[in-house]
């Protein structure tokens, strides 16, 4: 598949990353050349120095075979511009990337596609969505849904309190007599593991489950901390994502902003009648302390600034809040998180450039997720008749080693499978794979 990627920023570093995998024919346009040059040092890609607007540049770059368009570029109207000329210039499928929510709109997404550009992507409103996800328990670090339900995703901490610590996953198969979960990676320094049953549950690692609806109450008992429902919110910055944010979460929650801004509090209380704003530099730990943050369940950094953003998570942290949650430009930090004491470090084009990659896999697969700073996928299958997957049982399909199926939805039944188990047609199964291997797990189910 031919596919253009129209910026060399991080977004489209890392779709373009996530592509190279699977051999894809990728180009990628920008002006800056340094920025194309650190690419082309990391990915086998090709590259051009020109602006993606240009009708010349996009030519170049094989537009009329294109089967995918991708518009990434820090700059909402270049974006547009660019998918409408590129729609018209022969690209089978455009995606703009924008931060204006008004176009995620039902009557502004169908005027976009009468123009020119199937998908658009707001950076800004996928990470507001994440971090309301994030917020349905203050236990774990990452949540996630398949099949409203039948399956989840889920993450704990393995620190001192964990009965899982300094303990085998064969020696888990006591506290697991239903087989109603599975241990599917875990993260440790900043390195993943798709784990076996030899491997050790270590002290700091971040292990994540697939899990039945029987098996999440289990899960979560062993990081035995007490939980409880999260009520008060507190969000430091009235940034894009922080505004969103406080928006979606004032319909269930009670939600403070501090805004060092004076007129932009005004501006914000005017928008958002249901949120408490307060005046006040956040970098000024008295001035969250004074706010009564340890009355706080969870604490959300959302500011423009990540040092700002994962200090003032510590200092919450050690006020005592459940659940923090802090906003990183870097996608580097997002593999700090488990060390440095933040809950969940998260990256909104690091989020978009996944949603992206979601949409382009778009088929067979069903759902795909991604955890915070492992490097695998979780995909959901829909198993077709014939299907190579269905052929042996799971023992003996030969299944990449880099790759685990965790769980299979049939009918209305959720199952964790083991070796001796054999998939059949109209299933759907869950699988954690990395990266390099999905073009490899595709062929099982096509």
């Amino acid at each position: 598949m031919k596919i253009i990627i129209a910026g060399a920023g991080d977004v489209g570093f890392h779709l373009a990353m996530l592509l190279s995998y699977e051999n894809q024919e990728i180009t990628i346009i920008d002006t800056d050349e340094e920025k194309l040059r650190h690419i082309s040092s990391k990915l086998d890609v090709a590259t051009i120095k020109g602006n993606c607007t240009s009708y010349k540049s996009l030519e170049e770059a094989g537009v009329k075979n294109a089967r995918l368009l991708i518009s990434a570029t820090s700059s909402e109207e270049t974006n547009i511009t660019t998918a409408i000329f590129a729609k018209h210039l022969g690209a089978k499928k455009t995606v703009a990337r924008v931060r204006n929510l008004e176009y995620l709109q039902d009557r502004e997404r169908t005027y976009l596609r009468e123009l020119g550009i199937d998908e658009i992507i707001s950076p800004e409103y996928l990470a507001s969505q994440e971090i309301k996800r994030l917020l349905n328990s203050d236990v774990v670090t990452d949540v996630f849904d398949f099949e409203g339900g039948k399956l989840t995703l889920l993450g704990i901490l393995i620190d001192e309190k964990c009965v899982l610590r300094n303990k085998t996953l064969a020696e888990l198969s006591h506290l697991n007599p239903e087989n109603d979960f599975i241990t599917v990676a875990l993260l440790r320094d900043g390195k993943t593991i798709i784990p076996h049953g030899d491997n050790t549950f270590t002290h700091g690692d971040h292990a994540y489950f697939l899990a039945k609806p029987s098996g999440v109450d289990r899960v979560l008992n062993f990081s035995k901390t007490e939980r409880k429902p999260i009520k008060n919110i507190m969000i430091l910055g009235g940034s894009y994502i922080a505004r969103h944010a406080a928006k979606t979460l004032s319909k269930n929650y009670n939600v403070k902003l501090i805004e060092k801004d004076k007129q932009k509090c005004f501006t914000l209380a005017d928008e958002m009648p249901d949120v408490m704003i307060i005046h006040g530099d956040g970098r000024n730990s008295d001035v969250v302390v004074e706010e009564k943050l340890c009355k706080m369940d969870a604490f959300l950094a959302l500011t423009g600034n990540s040092e700002t953003n994962i200090i003032s998570s510590l200092v919450a942290k050690n006020q005592g809040v459940r659940k923090t949650i802090a906003l990183v430009e870097n996608v580097d930090y997002i593999h700090l998180s488990q060390n440095i004491g933040v809950d969940t470090l998260i990256n909104r084009k690091l989020i978009a450039a996944n949603f992206i990659f979601r949409y382009i896999r778009k088929g067979d697969i069903l759902a795909i997720t991604s955890i915070h700073g492992v490097e695998a996928e979780i995909l959901e299958f829909f198993v077709k008749e014939n299907s190579k997957i269905t052929s042996q049982y799971i023992k003996n399909l030969k299944f990449p080693k880099n790759a685990l199926i965790g769980g299979i939805v049939r009918k209305d039944n959720s199952i964790i499978p083991n070796g001796d188990f054999r998939i059949r047609a109209n299933d759907r199964v869950v699988v954690l794979c990395d990266p390099k291997v999905i073009h490899k797990v595709e062929g099982y189910f096509n």
